[in-house]
C-alpha cells in the first residue's frame, strides 16, 4: 500500500468568506480513506536551515518569528499565526517526504504543497514556502539529483518557482496556465504556455501534448507535478472549462510517460476553488487514484469518479 503525506491537522484560522478553502484537504484525505488504497502519515516539519535552501534567511526567520511585515502578510493573503506556521512547514515536510518516497520507489505523494506563488524573499497567493524548491535543493544538495523537472499544470502560473530557478540550467519548469489570471506580473519559466480563457479539454490536452516532450528531452532524474484542479470550469478563480474527466487525462499524460521513462514522480496537489469545494475534492482525489492506478494496481483500478454526486 503506498502512503500520502496530510497536512490538514495543522489547522488555520481564518476569518469568515475568506477564499483559501482549508476544509479541503480534509475531504480529499477522506475520500481517498475510504477507497482504501492509501496509508496517511502526518507531514513532519522540516528545519529552518532546510526552508533556507531555497529561500533567504531573514524571511524564514520574520514569518515563522511572527515580525513580517504587515504589507508582506498581506501579499500572502492568510493571517498570521501559530498554525500557519505549522501548516506552511508541514506543507514543505510533506513534499520532502513524497519526494523521498519517489527516489526509492518511482514515485510519492502529499495532499498539500504546489505552493508555487512563493518567491525566494516572500510569500504571495496563499504560498508560503515553495516546497518544491525547497525539495529539489534539499534532494541536490545531499547528492541524490542534479537534474530536475517541474511541471506546473495549476491555472495560475508557477511564478514563484520560475523566479527561484531563474537562473539554474539543472532545473527545467514548465508552467500551462490562464494568461488573464494572478498573477499578473508573471515570471520566465523554462517554458510557459499560457492559454486564453474558456479552453476546454481538447485544446488544453493537445497544448500539454506539445509540451510534455520537451520535459522528457531535458532528462531529470525526477518530475515535480504541480497537480492544480483550479483548470475546472466550475473554479471561482480559474477561467478555463475544463472537466472532471479532462484532468484526469492530464494526469495520465504527465504520469504515463514517466513511469515508462522510470523518472520518479512526486505529486502535489496545487490549487481548487469550486463551488461547491466537493467539486475540487473530487478532482484532487482522482489525481491520486490515477496515480494509484498507474503505479500500484494496473489497469484493473475502480475508484476514478467523472463528478461527485
Amino acid at each position: 500500500m503506498s502512503r500520502l503525506f496530510f497536512t490538514d491537522q495543522y489547522t488555520l484560522t481564518l476569518p469568515e468568506g475568506h477564499k483559501f478553502p482549508a476544509r479541503k484537504y480534509e475531504l480529499v484525505r477522506q475520500l481517498l480513506l475510504r477507497d482504501g488504497d492509501f496509508s496517511f502519515e502526518l507531514a513532519s516539519l522540516p528545519s529552518q536551515e532546510v526552508i533556507q535552501l531555497a529561500h533567504d534567511p531573514a524571511y524564514v526567520h520574520d514569518f515563522i518569528d511572527g515580525t513580517l511585515s504587515s504589507a508582506a502578510v498581506r501579499r500572502i493573503g492568510l493571517p498570521w499565526s501559530k498554525g500557519l506556521v505549522q501548516r506552511a512547514l508541514a506543507s514543505v515536510g510533506g513534499t520532502l517526504s513524497a519526494a523521498h518516497d519517489a527516489l526509492e520507489n518511482g514515485w510519492g505523494g502529499t495532499l498539500g504543497g504546489g505552493t508555487h506563488h512563493a518567491f525566494r524573499s516572500e510569500g504571495a497567493g496563499f504560498c508560503v514556502f515553495n516546497d518544491i524548491a525547497v525539495a529539489i535543493q534539499f534532494f541536490r544538495t545531499l547528492g541524490r539529483i542534479r537534474r530536475a523537472a517541474v511541471i506546473d499544470l495549476d491555472v495560475h502560473q508557477g511564478d514563484g518557482t520560475a523566479e527561484i530557478f531563474r537562473d539554474n540550467d539543472d532545473v527545467f519548469t514548465l508552467s500551462i496556465h490562464c494568461h488573464r489570471n494572478f498573477p499578473f506580473r508573471k515570471q520566465q519559466s523554462t517554458l510557459d504556455v499560457a492559454l486564453p480563457d474558456k479552453v476546454e479539454d481538447q485544446e488544453y490536452l493537445s497544448h500539454l501534448d506539445a509540451a510534455l516532450p520537451q520535459v522528457l528531452a531535458f532528462q531529470p532524474e525526477i518530475i515535480f507535478y504541480q497537480s492544480g484542479v483550479d483548470g475546472l470550469a466550475t473554479d471561482l478563480l480559474g477561467h478555463l472549462s475544463l472537466t472532471h474527466q479532462g484532468l484526469i487525462a492530464r494526469d495520465r499524460k504527465v504520469m504515463e510517460p514517466a513511469r515508462a521513462e522510470g523518472i520518479p514522480l512526486v505529486v502535489t496537489s496545487g490549487g481548487g476553488y469550486s463551488r461547491p469545494i466537493e467539486l475540487s475534492a473530487e478532482a484532487h482525489a482522482n489525481t491520486y487514484r490515477t496515480a494509484w492506478q498507474l503505479y500500484f494496481a494496473g489497469e484493473e483500478s475502480l475508484h476514478l469518479t467523472s463528478s461527485p454526486s
